[in-house]
């Protein structure tokens, strides 16, 4: 029995949707209608308030970097509160813009975004008068700034960094990035229209480059925090990162109980908020476990 074109390129098609829609993992069916009043919400919270200094308790800000489709607001309505509640000054931007794509960011080449991420920096050192940041990132935020750690002299900016559910060493969607290689031409053409997308598929080009020679650079502080149901980022344990300074967090470990996936896990997860503060103020780490 003969299978029509139509039904074999049915598998690409969903590979295709799956790379546009589950890697994004931050932003909601109602983001476009309520972007603006959460950004002034975030501001008059004290959340991206340039007039912040840091205390000498919290003596360095912290810049939030979303995730792949997400934006400076939505990514962060959970743990930017949680953070400026405990009195760290916090910012967050939007990177890897693509012309005419509203509120859904981090999609642009992931080394233009690292190019970003680097001018933000500077003028949150220059708006807090400080020497170094500290870097929180979710999924491909919790990735790209490595990029700027390792070459862009970003390593000289920042004491610590914690990625949550990073695609460190690529994903493999639960093995659905295999069809890139049964259907020529669909991966140039995803490349082509979001190439972060295809960036961040286990074995690509970028991700050789970026982890050749080693993980981590000395001088920063890294913390890892994955979840074992992450089901954009797998393996999960790919996302862990090798090196003298690195601290890998399974969130079961702290709580079994805790079900969080690739989305909650950075959105409302209390386990990987209180490991994000351990990570930021080591020297007052307290357990994290189910009561977090």
């Amino acid at each position: 029995m003969k299978l029509s074109w139509k039904r074999a390129l049915r598998p690409a098609a969903a590979l295709a949707g799956v790379l546009a829609l589950v890697l994004l993992p931050a932003t909601t069916a109602a983001a476009a209608e309520q972007s603006a009043p959460r950004s002034a919400a975030a501001s008059s919270s004290g959340w991206n308030d340039f007039s912040c200094k840091p205390s000498a308790a919290h003596p360095r800000a912290v810049v939030l970097v979303h995730g792949t489709g997400g934006n400076s607001v939505d990514n962060w309505l959970g743990l930017a509160p949680y953070l400026v509640n405990r009195g760290y000054c916090v910012f967050s931007l939007d990177y890897g813009r693509l012309d005419g794509v509203p509120f859904f960011h981090g999609l642009g080449p992931i080394e233009d975004s690292a190019g970003e991420l680097s001018a933000y920096v500077d003028r949150v050192l220059t708006a807090t008068g400080t020497d170094e940041v500290d870097i929180v990132g979710h999924s491909q935020g919790g990735m790209m700034p490595r990029y700027y750690l390792k070459f862009l002299g970003g390593a000289d900016n920042v004491h610590t960094f914690v990625g949550i559910a990073p695609s460190n060493h690529g994903t493999t969607l639960l093995g659905l990035t295999r069809l890139l290689d049964l259907f020529p031409g669909l991966e140039d053409a995803i490349d082509g229209s979001a190439p972060a997308l295809t960036q961040q598929v286990a074995g690509s080009d970028f991700l050789q480059h970026l982890n050749d020679g080693g993980d981590t650079v000395p001088g920063v502080e890294y913390t890892v925090i994955a979840t074992r149901y992450d089901q954009v980022v797998t393996p999960y344990r790919t996302q862990f990162l090798e090196g003298p300074n690195v601290r890998n967090i399974l969130v079961q470990d702290r709580c079994p109980v805790d079900i969080s996936e690739h989305l909650t896990v950075a959105l409302v997860d209390r386990v990987t908020f209180h490991e994000t503060v351990n990570a930021l103020d080591p020297a007052h780490a307290t357990p994290a476990n189910c009561f977090s």
